[in-house]
């Protein structure tokens, strides 16, 4: 299994939310590129990079830093945020980004997935299904689709995404623990690998999460607020 300490990109600075929430943002660190460094001492070597600004409105505010850490981290980077078109995947893969995550399209447009898949390849490309009491959330979480969490997750395999990455929006930024119930659901049933995101607090979390079969889990708030060793999950994700 992998670890993939995650930076939040809002106006160009490290943020956090809590359970989604736009209004809940504040800076966690001064410098991504220097956050991204302690990424890379602990051992990891993919990081997951989320756009907000892309998210909500599209813009591309954070292209630069993106650059920067797809260039000088030494690290994977996988990004999600507002990709809802070939040309932002083009823009995308001409910054460095290793893999790129298809949230909202994908709902919307599942063609896309397919399409994009066929462009890049399956390793490069994940669908991110953030869900909220069973159904998908779309726009920045602020939008319900009313898709079942699970029967999307179905299609997006079958239509070849090489990764789902599934976040509990009720226990993301919470350190409440991760949804095992739905994890291992997933992982028993969706025919490609399952990376598990929100809610992660402490070393036990990462082994459920590994229990369940999941090919990775995301580190957000447990590694700023502390709660985690970084290169502990590492060492017990690759064991």
């Amino acid at each position: 299994m992998k670890i993939l300490p995650a930076i939040d990109l809002k106006d160009c600075r490290c943020v956090r939310l809590y359970k989604g929430d736009f209004d809940t943002v504040h800076q966690v660190a001064d410098d991504p590129l220097a956050v991204a460094a302690v990424f890379k001492a602990a051992g990891a070597e993919e990081m997951h990079v989320v756009d907000l600004d892309g998210a909500k409105s599209g813009e591309r505010k954070n292209a630069g830093i993106v650059r920067a850490l797809c260039e000088n981290s030494g690290l994977k980077v996988e990004l999600g945020g507002g990709l809802r078109s070939m040309a932002d995947l083009e823009e995308m893969d001409k910054l460095g980004v290793w893999r790129m995550i298809i949230g909202s399209a994908a709902v919307s447009d599942p063609d896309f997935v397919a399409a994009a898949v066929a462009r890049f390849g399956k390793e490069r490309i994940a669908v991110g299904i953030d869900a909220l009491d069973g159904r998908v959330r779309t726009h920045g979480w602020v939008e319900d689709s009313g898709v079942d969490a699970f029967e999307f997750a179905e299609k997006m395999a079958a239509l070849g995404a090489g990764s789902i990455i599934f976040t509990d929006i009720s226990r993301d930024g919470t350190l409440s623990g991760p949804p095992i119930k739905e994890l291992e659901r997933l992982c028993a049933g969706i025919s490609c690998g399952i990376v598990a995101s929100g809610g992660v607090s402490g070393i036990e979390d990462i082994a459920a999460i590994k229990n369940c079969g999941a090919a990775g889990a995301i580190i957000g708030k447990a590694f700023y607020a502390g709660t985690i060793d970084l290169a502990d999950a590492v060492r017990l994700a690759a064991e």
